[in-house]
Formats: C-alpha cells, sequence, structure tokens
C-alpha cells in the first residue's frame, strides 16, 4: 500500500506558547534549545524560544510536536539546506 502526502500542506498549532505541533515537516535542517530550523511543505520554517525541544518527529507522515517557551516562528519563501548537508550527515561527524 502506497501513501500519498498532499503536496503544499501544513499546519502550524501553537497551545499556549508552550507546546507546537507541526504537520508537513520534510527536513530538520538545525535544531538546539533556542533555535529549530525545519523544511516544510510550505517553506523553511525558523522556530525561535528558550528550552526548546523536539518531542516527536514522525517522518513517514512529516508530523512534529515541540515543547518549550516559543517566542516566534517565520517561514522564508524557500527551502534551507544548512551547509548542504543533512541532519543525519551532521549527527554522524
Amino acid at each position: 500500500m502506497e501513501v500519498k502526502v498532499e503536496d503544499k500542506k501544513s499546519n502550524l498549532v501553537l497551545e499556549n506558547r508552550k507546546k507546537l505541533s507541526i504537520t508537513g515537516v520534510n527536513e530538520v535542517v538545525s535544531f538546539n534549545d533556542e533555535i529549530i530550523i525545519l523544511n516544510t511543505n510550505l517553506g523553511a520554517l525558523t522556530i525561535k524560544g528558550n528550552e526548546l525541544k523536539m518531542n516527536k518527529l514522525d517522518v513517514e507522515n512529516g508530523d512534529m510536536k515541540i515543547t518549550g517557551s516559543i517566542n516566534s516562528f517565520a517561514y522564508t519563501g524557500n527551502q534551507s539546506r544548512k551547509n548542504n548537508e543533512s541532519i543525519i550527515a551532521r549527527l554522524f561527524r
């Protein structure tokens, strides 16, 4: 059975600036406890805050949950790739 993901579909749900649920995530470009950069179906998404943690990442469905003190999030028009290197490549340096 083949699973098809709709193109250009992504949702953000922010609860009390403490929990952020995101759909349409294609790749985690960069993350630490103050900034998370993602590639989504709608472009690069930058999330800024304090004590940020990725609690769930479902790569098959593109779902992600982030907790912490979320100060801002913003899309840029293009997908971002830090140094053209995936998160997996950076983890195994």
